[in-house]
């Protein structure tokens, strides 16, 4: 098992990307904290992790809130002794339309969900990873922080925040042996996805995924894939990457 002893805290768990990253953490033997705004998909992905063998810890929190994700943490050290691998995946988004059509309540939670999120979490784990000798962050950023697509323009901005925030902790924290990465997937089908094409029909499902090489949309398991290789130790020398798991759109 490529993650036996380990133990693992996954934002924006209870579905979508979220769920199938904690999945395969346990499955590969990490004990997994399941943190999710809505506490019944926390629960929901929990009980499917236990029910498989793994060992997984429901949280509810939003990621947006300091003490929130204070708790997270705090919580996840007391059920677990130790903080390995901190997934910032939690994210969320405003529908495909004009850039100033976008409400400033709709840009602040964005950027407070997809940016600000970054630096709480940080501010929570880092020093528990200091204290243990060194640890894993990954950021799920996304394809639109390196390829941008139109009607999308402040989803963007806050992805490629997230992307140049990876780059620079890696190079911060690289001292205290804690490497930082990002997953950048293409579009793939979560709860977001008709935010991201503006509504879902079969046509716009077809344009969307003609703009991808390998002619499809991403699947969890293909982040879970890239996720799981960057929180191993095989990628023991991978810090400030930026994976793009995309099936080639961004070439």
């Amino acid at each position: 098992m490529r993650l036996n002893n380990k133990v693992a805290l996954v934002t924006g768990a209870g579905s979508g990307f979220g769920v199938g990253i904690a999945e395969r953490f346990a499955a590969e033997g990490a004990a997994v904290a399941v943190v999710d705004i809505n506490s019944a998909a926390a629960e929901h992905a929990v009980a499917a992790i236990t029910a498989a063998g793994g060992r997984a810890l429901a949280i509810a929190a939003d990621v947006a809130v300091a003490a929130d994700v204070d708790r997270m943490v705090a919580d996840t050290v007391a059920a677990f002794g130790r903080l390995d691998i901190l997934i910032n995946n939690a994210g969320i988004t405003h529908r495909n339309q004009p850039m100033l059509d976008v409400s400033e309540a709709e840009f602040d939670r964005i950027f407070a969900v997809n940016v600000k999120a970054i630096y709480l979490s940080a501010r929570a784990a880092v020093p528990v990873m200091r204290a243990q000798g060194g640890g894993v962050i990954i950021t799920t950023a996304s394809t639109a922080g390196l390829r941008p697509r139109p009607g999308l323009t402040w989803y963007n901005g806050s992805k490629g925040a997230a992307i140049t925030l990876t780059k620079s902790m890696a190079v911060e924290l690289a001292p205290d042996r804690i490497r930082v990465n990002a997953l950048c997937p293409v579009i793939g089908d979560t709860a977001l996805t008709a935010e991201f094409m503006g509504s879902d029909t079969p046509e716009l499902r077809a344009k969307f995924a003609a703009s991808i090489p390998l002619g499809r949309f991403s699947k969890a398991s293909d982040i879970a894939a890239g996720a799981l290789f960057l929180a191993s130790d095989e990628a023991e020398f991978f810090t400030g990457v930026c994976l793009e798991v995309d099936g080639g759109r961004c070439i």
